[in-house]
């Protein structure tokens, strides 16, 4: 339940900002919960991108599109977010208003695979230059599961060599402070 919970404050903070016709990235689709509430901001003239390295994250995000009109602002690419950079068209760079994260594995999937520290710290650099002033990432981490730990201390380690007066940093913990608890960090670029 407590997931939920962060998630949907996620949701709110983007709300704030994302608007119809703005441009968005859904760095880690897996079962495209996030992707549809984005692209619901965005229509009817916005796009999103979504990345995901697993088929099955794609697959499972296209069918829940298919059914909708959103398939025209979504683009969806099997790619690691690592790569984000490389494949957003340049013209988009610096005009992104909103980056979600969802680290850890595919719910209902393989949970060996899962985002990897060093690929994900490569995203939040390439997230930084594509986010436009006053938009916002936001990274839902997970200690509690293998290797969620590391990837969490590694996200809060980057978040605090921020530059604080370009990026404004909230964490927010789910219920207690328990170190295997999930956590939200926010990242608004300020200008």
């Amino acid at each position: 339940m407590q997931r939920i919970s962060l998630v949907n404050t996620a949701h709110n903070f983007i709300k704030e900002i994302l608007h119809p016709g703005a441009i968005a990235i859904d760095a880690t689709v897996g079962n495209g919960h996030d992707t549809l509430f984005l692209v619901k901001q965005v229509s009817p003239s916005g796009k999103v991108f979504g990345f995901d390295i697993q088929q099955a994250a794609i697959e499972s995000t296209r069918a829940k599109f298919l059914q909708t009109q959103g398939m025209k602002c979504l683009t969806l690419i099997q790619a690691s977010h690592a790569d984000m950079s490389d494949i957003i068209p340049a013209n988009h760079h610096g005009n992104i208003s909103v980056i979600m994260f969802n680290l850890g594995y595919l719910p209902g999937g393989d949970k060996n695979i899962i985002t990897c520290t060093d690929s994900t710290i490569t995203a939040l650099h390439s997230a930084c230059e594509l986010l436009s002033s006053q938009g916002i990432i936001t990274i839902m981490a997970y200690p509690g599961h293998s290797g969620g730990d590391l990837e969490t201390a590694q996200v809060k380690n980057w978040c605090e060599q921020l530059d604080k007066e370009h990026f404004k940093i909230d964490i927010i913990y789910s219920v207690d402070n328990k170190d295997s608890a999930p956590r939200l960090f926010v990242i608004q670029k300020m200008h």
